[in-house]
């Protein structure tokens, strides 16, 4: 294990190159998943606050323009390298605060800085065009800058997606303005600290808080022209909302999953049990919003990568996030771990044959904290809740088919479009099932790899716009056409 800081830790947020604390003095309470102690004290920003923020990003966004594409990219690259020099000390926090286990969660700290580091790579690629549109003048676009960028990170990945939140945005020329989990803020801090000390005063501003009135009051703000948020389906259309009451915005939403893995016949059912597994991501105790967490298995395979998957799942060692040999730890807050159990009640209340988990694992070790074993469901139906809501936890729901319209029925049957992955030795079959499946991100014979510079993101409930590639740093810009019509005197 890492060696433990002192806790419970108090930090601050940053607000035009200063570390502070909210104006009305109110803090939130990190409480640590594994065992629900406290880990420390964040402050609880008000309207006030994002005010302030968003005063700040606006004074220093021309001058952040001004300095031109290569130069932000320096100063981006300066980050990741700072990042890396203290990622013992990140990694500790996030999985802590998180409790994810260390192992996932030291990925999550590389990737943090390689994403400052891609973005910054993409810099030169902010590219206008010449369109021959007359012959005798000159017609072109620009790309500039939103100004102000409002970005809204989730509890799954916070250090990773605080990162990649203020990465495309800074690129592009534009100024941020961050609001991290509620649920695991700690790591927020840490970048704050990097920021003030690498960065323009005002550049990236780091607000904690809740949703409501942190949350809301960056969504609202009449200077905040462009917003993304990644999280559950139902606050996304929330903040749909909002934005729309308060002014004409750019808003793109990363939401939720129910994401199919369809296995057809001819495939190995021992390679299915372990894809199925290793989709469902129960190393993040189910809470990705890309885990394969519905299982479309043909009949002719269904029983026995059933009887393999449930051995496995049986040998999935639950414990401590900070040790190096769990392969799974709590989840992430008490909310959420008590509404993860209510699915799983209404799993059995439904009909669906709860096969392994639904419980707390056995041990005195486990008796405090929001600690769940990974859990399976047979017979799950198209219509039953297991089948058409997101749980965003360790539970697996296992369909059987006959035919591919059945398959393609039952996975396009959510309002969700996120993720799909495909699974036949069959070109022909894996090309009609991409066709014919409603998502927005799809890997045939693989799952869960993300790749730089591929678009992610969305269809149906899931989503709107695309991140991780050129398109995700365009949509941080807004086209200006020019028109040169005559000579110049």
């Amino acid at each position: 294990m890492l060696k433990k800081q002192n806790y419970p830790v108090s930090t601050k947020m940053l607000i035009d190159g200063e570390l502070v604390a909210s104006e009305s003095g109110a803090e939130l309470v990190s409480t640590d998943p594994a065992d629900e102690s406290e880990l420390g004290r964040v402050p609880a920003a008000t309207a006030a606050d994002v005010n302030r923020a968003v005063a700040a990003a606006e004074r220093a966004q021309p001058e952040w323009a001004r300095i031109g594409p290569v130069a932000r990219g320096a100063y981006l690259r300066k980050l990741a390298a700072a990042l890396r020099e203290r990622a013992d000390e990140v990694l500790e926090l996030e999985v802590r605060d998180t409790g994810n286990t260390i192992t996932k969660m030291a990925a999550d700290v590389g990737q943090a800085a390689d994403t400052m580091d891609y973005f910054a790579g993409l810099a030169t690629e902010l590219k206008g065009e010449t369109i021959p549109a007359s012959s005798e003048h000159l017609h072109l676009t620009l790309r500039e800058p939103y100004g102000v960028v409002g970005r809204i990170v989730p509890f799954n990945h916070p250090i990773k997606f605080a990162a990649h939140a203020i990465s495309a945005p800074l690129i592009a020329g534009n100024t941020v303005v961050v609001k991290p989990p509620e649920q695991s803020p700690l790591s927020a801090a840490l970048l704050g600290e990097l920021c003030r000390d690498i960065l323009p005063a005002g550049c990236v501003n780091i607000l904690t808080g809740n949703g409501m009135p942190t949350g809301d009051a960056i969504v609202r703000h009449p200077s905040i022209k462009r917003i993304a948020f990644t999280g559950s389906v139902p606050t996304g259309r929330a903040i749909q909302m909002a934005a729309a009451e308060s002014g004409v915005k750019n808003v793109t939403l990363e939401l939720g999953g129910k994401n199919p893995l369809i296995a057809f016949p001819d495939m190995d059912p021992a390679k299915i049990a372990e894809v199925g597994l290793a989709g469902m991501n129960f190393s993040w105790q189910g809470q990705s919003c890309g885990s394969t967490s519905r299982l479309l298995l043909h009949e002719d395979i269904h029983d026995e990568v059933v009887e393999r998957l449930l051995e496995a799942v049986a040998r999935i060692r639950v414990g401590h996030p900070l040790d190096p040999a769990s392969q799974m730890g709590p989840l992430n807050s008490r909310r959420h771990y008590e509404r993860v159990q209510s699915m799983i009640a209404k799993g059995n209340e439904e009909g669906a044959r709860l096969r392994f988990g639904g419980q707390r694992p056995p041990g005195k070790e486990f008796e405090r904290g929001y600690w769940l074993q990974p859990t399976v469901f047979s017979d799950v139906e198209a219509g039953m809740t297991l089948a058409r809501e997101e749980i965003f936890g360790p539970v697996l729901s296992i369909f059987k088919w006959r035919t591919e319209e059945e398959a393609f029925d039952l996975a396009n049957s959510t309002e969700y479009g996120l993720t799909a992955s495909i699974w036949t030795n069959d070109i022909k079959t894996a090309m009609r099932a991409v066709r014919r499946v409603k998502s927005g991100y799809i890997w045939v014979n693989g799952a869960s790899g993300h790749f730089y510079g591929t678009p992610f993101g969305g269809m149906k409930s899931s989503g709107i716009g695309r991140e991780e590639g050129l398109g995700e740093l365009l949509s941080y810009t807004e086209t200006k056409t020019v028109h040169f019509m005559g000579a110049f005197a």
